[in-house]
């Protein structure tokens, strides 16, 4: 287990690791896991370790214990660390880096929702590639209670995930919904009941874990790809990364535990 935390600031970011699978859990239980900007940091130099690290095949991001998951960025900090435009732009950098380096790292990513998960909260959650949550967890997006402006790239995020439509009501109306409506509208791809949830978490996580990684490699950087103009995307990147499946000991264990009807090995190479 280790620590990605500033002392002189609130929140500790924690990995800990159950063989190919790396919990991210973000502590900050007295505010519900608010996300304060050593956290911000701390997210983003975790996932930076786990992305090199080729022991890890797939990267949870949860809260720590069951009332949260976030909610949302650590508003008591705003008066000392957001009280200048300097210090505006030094916050807005550390969660843009953060929610960017969630999005791009090469591992699986699957956010694990339950209790309450709000604004930045969301927003996290958006940046993995996959989400589940218990059916009674709290969503809510409260920048317009707040007066808070919400950046174009999170936007984009936002609207991207569940289109424009459910964009502007979850915006407009500020209000809170369930895991069960979360679901509906496409913000999450599984809801459990409640004392489901962590044996479908684990079950899920295991799923994954036990893909070959370089085809689950390629598969996230064609699936971002595709995502972009056409003029913009890196054809070349995603055929190396397909050629690198075919030429690779994990193809040809797949095709013999097939042959054999046995469930595959796969090393990453």
């Amino acid at each position: 287990m280790s620590t990605h935390r500033d002392r002189s600031e609130p929140g500790t970011v924690r990995i800990e690791r159950d063989g190919a699978i790396a919990h991210v859990v973000l502590s900050n239980p007295a505010r519900y896991n608010a996300m304060s900007l050593a956290m911000w940091r701390g997210l983003a130099d975790a996932l930076d370790t786990l992305g090199a690290d080729a022991a890890v095949r797939v990267i949870a991001l949860r809260g720590d214990g069951e009332r949260a998951f976030v909610s949302g960025a650590d508003i008591s900090e705003f008066g000392e660390q957001r009280n200048d435009p300097r210090g505006v732009a030094l916050y807005d950098e550390a969660v843009a880096r953060a929610q960017r380096t969630l999005a791009d790292t090469p591992k699986p990513t699957l956010a694990c929702i339950r209790g309450v998960c709000m604004g930045g909260g969301i927003g996290l959650a958006l940046a993995c590639d996959l989400r589940i949550a218990a059916a009674d967890t709290r969503f809510r997006m409260p920048a317009a209670r707040l007066g808070l402006g919400y950046a174009l790239a999170g936007m984009e995020r936002v609207v991207g995930q569940i289109g424009a439509a459910a964009a502007t009501e979850l915006f407009y109306l500020a209000r809170t919904f369930d895991g069960a409506e979360a679901l509906r509208m496409g913000l999450v791809h599984r809801a459990y009941a409640p004392d489901r949830f962590d044996d479908e978490c684990a079950r899920y996580l295991a799923d994954i874990a036990g893909n070959a990684p370089l085809t689950l490699h390629a598969a996230k950087l064609a699936i971002r790809e595709a995502q972009r103009p056409p003029d913009e995307r890196d054809e070349a990147a995603v055929d190396r990364a397909v050629r690198a499946c075919f030429d690779s000991n994990d193809y040809r264990e797949g095709r013999a535990a097939f042959a054999e009807k046995r469930p595959p090995r796969f090393t990453g190479h």
